[in-house]
């Protein structure tokens, strides 16, 4: 992982991480202990239960030390208003079907393809980062590639 994230997103992450590390894993220890005392544990759903929660609770806490660790900072405060970057936002239209939507370009936490928050590590993110109004370039899909234009900032 080497996620590209805002200081936002970075704070978040590490608000989540210390709530999991102490309210959320004492909540299960005491689940487990709770479950614990209803006697034979190895037909005891609850424990049984419990013990899933603490799996995957420091699951969890793993997969956020390592994108906290691993993540590259981005500066979302120094916005150029004439070219694509974190948060902006623009109508454009993809070429070949005259198709035309509006995408936000986000970081990876944000990402959001139903609403066309599109991540800045997509193909399309990448393509759009630093472009300007009318620049009109080609997307390196998997699949295939394809034209867009950017038509305006918003």
């Amino acid at each position: 992982m080497n996620n590209k994230l805002t200081e936002e997103n970075i704070k978040n992450l590490k608000e989540e991480l210390e709530y999991r590390m102490t309210v959320k894993r004492a909540e299960i220890a005491k689940e487990k202990l709770v479950a614990a005392a209803h006697g034979d544990r190895s037909e005891n759903a609850e424990y049984k239960e419990a013990c899933a929660n603490y799996r995957e609770n420091d699951n969890r806490i793993q997969y956020l030390l390592t994108m906290i660790s691993t993540a590259t900072l981005i500066d979302d405060t120094n916005v150029d208003k004439l070219t694509l970057g974190i948060n902006s936002k623009a109508r454009i239209k993809f070429i070949e079907d005259e198709y035309e939507t509006i995408v936000t370009l986000v970081t990876t936490m944000d990402l959001d393809p139903e609403n066309m928050y599109i991540s800045i590590e997509s193909d399309l993110g990448k393509t759009l980062l630093g472009r300007k109004v009318h620049d009109i370039v080609e997307v390196n899909a998997p699949e295939e590639n394809y034209t867009i234009e950017i038509l305006e900032m918003l």
